[in-house]
């Protein structure tokens, strides 16, 4: 079964993830719900009141599949709330779609893998880099319940400001590549990331990875005042002469109010 955005209001979002639906806190909903009567039904909700806590209306499985963009993700509710995706970047990566076969692709902050497996059904070569050696074995899971298990995925456990900074002196090249920076990090060491710090040489790293013929980078951001304004100043004065498409980055499904969840800049070669 699929993703769907159901209603969203007073805070809060309800959503469809495969056979069940949940509440989760959502800060920019402050508008009134306007399906309230599907909101008892809820299979569980997240609080983060009393500290993070989910409360259970019905016995769930630890993990269980559903679908959003084409990819099939094994879903399980984590102490913070989160599920294992963010349903918000599928716009994204449906784009994407098309673009990459038998291309060279680097997903940097690559959490579950959605780009990354989009890419590789699409039949590109795909590098998936993140920080958390849990999230990438995570994402492994997520290619061999879609059957991308012997597709061309590189898995990289790193920091990834050293990981772009080894690959330019192995003169890698990559026609196209995906962000999605945290506002606060840290590496596979230890090491401290924080994005008003290390966005600016993080993009020029990136640049420098391009190849000859560069068909796009796709940066996107939750961090609060990266509006996509700001990210279109970033991929202008970092990647260069292209073509700049910025836009917010959104909840939806018909019939519910779009939730806007971040800000999302895509450069292109002109």
């Amino acid at each position: 079964m699929t993703y769907e955005l159901l209603d969203s209001g007073a805070g809060q979002k309800l959503e469809r993830f495969g056979p069940h639906t949940l509440i989760r806190p959502c800060q920019q909903a402050v508008w009134q719900k306007e399906k309230p009567h599907l909101w008892a039904d809820a299979d569980a909700f997240f609080s983060r009141e009393e500290g993070n806590k989910w409360t259970f209306r019905k016995k769930l499985p630890k993990e269980w599949m559903a679908q959003i963009g084409g990819v099939t993700f094994k879903i399980s509710p984590t102490d913070f709330g989160h599920l294992g995706v963010f349903p918000e970047h599928a716009d994204l990566w449906q784009w994407m779609r098309g673009r990459v076969q038998e291309k060279r692709i680097l997903n940097l902050f690559a959490y579950s893998g959605g780009v990354t497996l989009a890419a590789a059904q699409e039949g590109a070569q795909v590098c998936h880099l993140d920080a958390s050696k849990g999230m990438v074995d995570w994402a492994r899971e997520n290619a061999q319940v879609n059957k991308l298990a012997k597709t061309p995925i590189r898995w990289i456990v790193d920091d990834a400001l050293k990981f772009l900074r080894r690959e330019i002196k192995r003169d890698s090249r990559y026609e196209g590549i995906i962000l999605d920076p945290p506002t606060f990090g840290r590496g596979a060491k230890g090491e401290i990331f924080k994005i008003e710090e290390e966005i600016i040489p993080l993009l020029q790293l990136c640049r420098d990875l391009l190849s000859d013929r560069p068909l796009f980078v796709i940066f996107s951001c939750h961090t609060p005042g990266f509006t996509p304004l700001v990210m279109e100043h970033l991929l202008r004065q970092t990647i260069g002469k292209g073509h700049i498409e910025i836009g917010e980055m959104a909840l939806h499904s018909p019939g519910a109010l779009s939730i806007p969840s971040g800000s999302f800049g895509r450069w292109t070669c002109a």
